[in-house]
């Protein structure tokens, strides 16, 4: 498997440096913080892709929140998702609260749909999410994020939490598979 790893390492094309990825994540965090400053928000970071992105992220929200997590995965180590399998809800209540869904990509829009529709069944008063990276598909997404870091053609990508085949996630930069 390491082999295969590496072989997709070297011969991927970097689209987006780590100070590119920086930067646009700090624009991101000043357009969330003009919305959400004042509303107490409820930060859910979307495991294990958006670990990367909501932790950065943070850093740069310069207002109260609290953090928790979800897990809703299509993928599960592979390169083609399948149906939603849910993994792990977030132990904090949602009922009245401004919840913000943080995310490393916004692929077909299926997972962000299911959390969304979950954050709503709990009766959270305001629901919006954050993206790293939006793909930019030929067929309509079922939702798109409210704030969007970065976009990309529609590559398999890998790095700052998105994976290829569960490695990967770790790479300073985002990078596409040739």
């Amino acid at each position: 498997m390491l082999d295969e790893i590496k072989k997709i390492e070297d011969s991927a094309r970097l689209l987006y440096s780590e100070k590119e990825v920086e930067t646009a994540i700090k624009h991101m965090a000043d357009k969330i913080s003009l919305l959400l400053a004042d509303r107490d928000p409820l930060v859910l970071c979307v495991m294990n892709g958006g670990l990367i992105t909501t932790g950065r992220l943070m850093t740069y929200l310069k207002f109260h929140l609290t953090l928790d997590a979800i897990n809703a995965s299509r993928y599960r180590n592979q390169t083609v998702g399948s149906d939603i399998k849910w993994l792990s809800k977030p132990t904090s209540a949602l009922k009245g609260r401004t919840i913000l869904l943080v995310d490393d990509i916004l692929d077909e829009g299926f997972t962000l749909e299911a959390l969304y529709n979950y954050c709503q069944k709990q009766g959270a008063s305001s629901i919006y999410s954050a993206v790293l990276i939006n793909k930019k598909l030929k067929k309509k997404k079922p939702i798109m994020a409210d704030f969007i870091a970065l976009e990309t053609e529609d590559y398999y990508l890998f790095g700052y939490g998105m994976d290829y085949k569960g490695y990967l996630r770790n790479a300073a930069g985002i990078y596409a598979c040739q």
